[in-house]
């Protein structure tokens, strides 16, 4: 892969960046508006003598990376939301697994099929409890392609140190726009490899046992150890168990691997917050209308600033509390029914000066919708 400065699709900033990355194998279904993304790879991966699989449905195209991850590859799939949707199960399989794995949802509008070439961000609150059960989940999403291609490289690097999949939540809009992107050249962005054990061949490897900094060395299955792989509650062997002391200790370790690292996972953008009384929260394509708004109204004398969530998951409570704190009002902007402000009031010392603007029809959001609301709360005093 050449680098240098490109002109390119947002979905070819996908496919670039999980190739940057290290990507080795991909198992997908075609499904707009992700489809370029498994087009790209279906050519560019076989130059590089890399694994390509287009598979039956979303179910085994999600089942196929895990075990390809298993065997020791770096591995994507991508979809959107109906597809999402089926490989929730085997998400779960992969939380519990420990299987380090990328999944791209490119949102579009629903339920169900919904509107299939619609933009759309209503998969957030899918993202963090699509699978069942309590667990934790590492979710990213950009506004723009530059940080796209990084964010794909970030996936990448933390489902190999955290031993999990991770989730890049984009949408149509930022998938089918087109932007100028810099390649990094090799060696420019940090890249994480795979963490494998140095227990020697014929030695006890215990592929569920952390290290003292919580990471999980890996052996590729089928080769020099034999271990067990399960969904059930595991011990540290990977053999099923009933032992309620193993039960809590594990989904302990499941959830705290990343809730208790989300200030140190937490990844955005903060735009002229520092003088800001209105503060505006958004992310993915919404955010640039946020933030033309924002300047926008800058230029008149409002001082109003935006802060740019890339991490949604775990959600980074924290920033969001600190950055609000100082604020007469904080304003959330989606397009969804309110997924992401619902997380904002929960977080935030005043949940009441917490307002929403808004869409859910398959439209972008516009600076109108932003201004209608930006206005109603001028009236109240701001």
């Amino acid at each position: 892969m050449k680098s240098g400065t490109t002109f390119i699709q947002g979905n070819e900033a996908i496919a670039r960046g999980a190739l940057y990355a290290g990507l080795q194998f991909f198992a997908g279904y075609p499904i707009t508006p992700s489809t370029e993304i498994a087009e790209i790879l279906s050519e560019e991966l076989p130059k590089l003598g890399r694994k390509f699989l287009q598979m039956e449905d979303e179910i085994s195209s999600m089942c196929a990376i895990i075990g390809a991850s298993l065997t020791g590859l770096k591995v994507m799939t991508a979809t959107s939301g109906p597809g999402f949707s089926l490989k929730q199960e085997a998400i779960g399989y992969a939380v519990m697994a420990e299987v380090p794995s990328v999944v791209v949802n490119v949102q579009r509008g629903g339920p169900s099929t919904g509107l299939p070439t619609g933009v759309a961000q209503g998969d957030v609150m899918q993202a963090r409890w699509g699978t069942h059960g309590d667990h934790s989940i590492i979710t990213l999403t950009a506004s723009n392609l530059q940080d796209v291609f990084l964010m794909t490289v970030e996936a990448f690097n933390l489902a190999e140190t955290y031993r999990t999949p991770v989730i890049l939540l984009f949408d149509e809009v930022v998938a089918h726009m087109r932007e100028k992107v810099k390649i990094p050249g090799p060696g420019e962005i940090n890249v994480v490899e795979r963490l494998r054990t140095s227990v020697p061949e014929g030695t006890n490897f215990h592929p569920y046992l952390t290290r003292e900094d919580g990471r999980l060395p890996m052996s590729d299955f089928g080769g020099v150890h034999r271990y067990n792989v399960t969904g059930l509650v595991h011990d540290m062997w990977g053999f099923p168990s009933n032992d309620p002391k193993v039960a809590y200790d594990l989904l302990h370790h499941l959830v705290d691997k990343i809730e208790n690292k989300a200030d140190l996972l937490a990844r955005y953008k903060e735009y002229y917050t520092e003088d800001a009384k209105i503060l505006l929260i958004s992310f993915g394509s919404a955010a640039r209308t946020a933030l033309h708004m924002v300047e926008q109204r800058r230029q008149r004398g409002l001082k109003v600033g935006l802060l740019e969530l890339q991490t949604l998951w775990p959600f980074p409570r924290q920033l969001v509390r600190r950055m609000c704190k100082e604020k007469t009002h904080v304003l959330v902007v989606e397009m969804n029914m309110g997924q992401v402000c619902r997380e904002v009031r929960k977080a935030v010392i005043q949940p009441e000066r917490v307002y929403l603007a808004n869409r859910f029809d398959g439209t972008s959001i516009s600076p109108a919708d932003i201004l209608n609301v930006l206005n109603m709360i001028r009236g109240k005093g701001v």
